[in-house]
């Protein structure tokens, strides 16, 4: 049942570097979307495509999308929460367009209110136009579904809630379902009790997982979905990125230890692991910290050993 291949969706340039309260020059964003195609990614979420006065660190999107040498067989990604964004996205020259975007609607409905001010049902609603313009555009539709573990305000999220959302996502056209752990609270029977509802209404190969490692808990919930056959994850270059509701946790799930882990269990990635270090050595240079990955720090120490 687990898959021999597995596809990494490196959220580090969008999802990592919108949580850095340090401003990330453009030329650093586009240096580290070079770096990870040239260590194997095939699937880079880039920028994001919102307001400045809410993300400042994504200002830059148009400049970073036109500014990265696009490789062919990459997918390159944005997060579009509304039609504002994707007209912003779609407002370059067509070679700049992204290949997918975006949009992302919460399981938690204490969550959607306290954050956006309405419903979750009326969150997904506002996505409908997006959907539909970037269709006619030829361009694809990942959905990402927040608090699909738990969340910060009503605490635990069943998995009816998720499955709820994952049928909103699929009524107004999303052609991918992303299920996010997004504090991190997940464990593994929890984590394949929410993918079964995804899969009840997605093809295997059109849902993946999103997962935090704020408890620890990252690589064992990719493990468990990887026992259920799914096959795509998303993971951020050096662990960049913290949890806004945990002070001091860690964010997203490395993509080095994930890449370790995966090496290990003989399942290709595509990914090369010393190029991989590279970019993560890089962004994490420009940040002046060292990564948060596990393996990375062990395999760097290695590196140095051996000079």
């Amino acid at each position: 049942m687990v898959p021999d291949r597995v596809k990494l969706v490196d959220v580090g340039p969008r999802d990592g570097l919108q949580n850095e309260k340090q401003m990330v020059d453009a030329a650093h964003k586009i240096e580290l979307v070079h770096l990870l195609q040239a260590a194997g990614l095939r699937e880079v979420e880039v920028t994001s495509f919102v307001s400045p006065k809410w993300v400042p660190q994504m200002a830059d999107n148009a400049q970073v999308m036109a500014g990265i040498r696009r490789q062919p067989g990459v997918r390159y990604s944005v997060l579009t929460p509304n039609m504002k964004g994707l007209e912003a996205a779609l407002s370059a020259p067509r070679e700049q367009w992204p290949d997918e975007v975006v949009v992302f609607g919460a399981a938690s409905e204490a969550f959607s209110q306290r954050n956006i001010n309405c419903s979750v049902e009326e969150s997904i609603e506002r996505f409908r136009p997006v959907v539909q313009a970037a269709h006619e555009q030829g361009i694809k539709v990942r959905s990402a579904i927040s608090c699909a573990l738990g969340c910060p305000y009503q605490g635990e999220v069943t998995p009816d809630e998720v499955e709820r959302v994952v049928v909103l996502m699929k009524g107004i056209g999303v052609d991918h379902c992303g299920v996010a752990d997004t504090i991190g609270v997940g464990t593994p029977r929890r984590v394949q009790a929410a993918m079964e509802r995804a899969l009840r209404h997605y093809p295997i190969a059109e849902v993946s997982g999103h997962f935090h490692d704020t408890y620890g808990q990252a690589l064992a919930n990719i493990y468990a979905c990887l026992e259920m056959g799914i096959a795509t994850f998303d993971s951020s270059i050096a662990g960049l990125g913290g949890c806004p509701y945990a002070k001091g946790a860690t964010g997203n799930v490395a993509t080095e230890d994930v890449a370790y882990m995966l090496r290990g269990m003989g399942i290709d990635t595509g990914i090369d692991m010393d190029r991989l270090l590279d970019a993560g050595a890089y962004i994490s240079g420009v940040l002046e910290r060292p990564p948060v990955s596990r393996a990375a720090k062990a395999l760097l120490i290695k590196r140095q050993a051996t000079g």
